[in-house]
């Protein structure tokens, strides 16, 4: 085996880290599965999987409340089931199906969940950063003590909306963490090649925003951050940025074959700092789990992906009259 990175003694329980374990699991067996289905053409369409950065949603979800709110971009079915959506109902609208969070009517791109308070999944680059200061801007004004946890990539942190969001959510101290999920390589270009700042983080500093870098790959570190980030922002004292250092370790997209990077380098981070290695050797080497039983977690959260599958199959497609539905809000 690999040598992995050096498993770091931790404060945190045996209970704490299995259900670490087993939300990054589920988020990467789906992920796996969801690539298959698109193989087999049962997904169309565009699809982003998550594979490798499940520790930066996972992390942020340990420190989350009941009423928090949550939006992203694309890649985004790490963070639904993270935050609690069903995985059939997911996986059933990427194939387009009415068990579907959208019925089937929204696919990959966009998925919403009111119950859980997650705002999407929204296919335009950084759209979803001024839409998740209003989703704080709501919360302050109903005194509420709610945060909003705003996703967006190094590639998005480009965009000039990023920039009159931070201004606006500083002067109106908006209680919303912004999370650069930095997997160094937006959709294809190299950071260095695009961004001339290497800390995107900073950006925030003309704004009087504060922030700070994170080990997107330890969910450990990942939760530390969020306590901190959250914290502030229950406080009244406006936003706070999190770049979260990270790493996919498939295209952009399904139909991206990655050519911009080499398969050792990928190979490299797979080997050397992998999210959910690091929490098993945590489990093993604490003496809080067996490899029985990490064999036994992983065999029943095979069972829910496949479940999962199964539902997204079978599940009938949307009626021709649901094309003429959900489209305007009735007062």
């Amino acid at each position: 085996m690999a040598a992995k990175k050096p498993a770091k003694k931790s404060n945190t329980s045996g209970d704490e880290l299995k259900a670490y374990y087993r939300n990054m699991l589920l988020i990467r067996r789906f992920e796996e599965k969801a690539g298959q289905l698109y193989g087999m053409g049962l997904i169309g369409g565009f699809c982003h999987l998550y594979i490798g950065q499940e520790a930066v949603v996972v992390g942020l979800e340990a420190v989350a409340e009941d009423g928090d709110k949550r939006i992203t971009s694309y890649r985004d079915h790490g963070h639904m089931l993270a935050c609690g959506m069903d995985p059939g109902g997911v996986m059933a609208e990427l194939t387009g199906r009415e068990g579907g969070y959208s019925k089937g009517k929204g696919g990959s791109m966009h998925m919403f969940s009111k119950e859980k308070h997650f705002y999407g999944g929204h296919g335009i680059v950084a759209a979803q950063v001024p839409l998740g200061a209003g989703l704080a801007f709501a919360d302050k004004y109903r005194d509420n003590g709610r945060v909003t946890f705003t996703y967006f990539g190094d590639g998005a942190a480009n965009q000039g909306q990023v920039y009159e969001t931070f201004n606006m959510a500083a002067l109106w101290d908006l209680p919303v963490v912004f999370v650069i999920e930095n997997n160094k390589y937006a959709m294809g270009t190299a950071q260095q090649r695009s961004t001339s700042s290497p800390d995107i983080h900073t950006r925030g500093e003309a704004f009087g925003i504060p922030g700070e870098t994170v080990d997107g790959m330890d969910v450990l570190a990942v939760k530390e951050a969020g306590e901190k980030a959250v914290a502030h922002c229950r406080a009244g004292k406006g936003p706070y940025i999190l770049e979260m250092m990270t790493y996919r370790y498939r295209g952009h997209s399904m139909s991206d074959p990655a050519k911009y990077r080499t398969r050792e380098e990928v190979q490299k981070v797979r080997e050397k700092s992998d999210a959910i290695e690091h929490v098993r050797e945590l489990l093993i080497d604490g003496g809080h789990a067996s490899e029985d039983d990490l064999k036994a977690i992983d065999k029943e959260i095979k069972a829910v992906v496949n479940d999962a599958a199964e539902f997204a199959r079978t599940s009938p497609e949307p009626a021709l009259d649901e094309l003429w539905t959900d489209i305007y809000a009735e007062a």
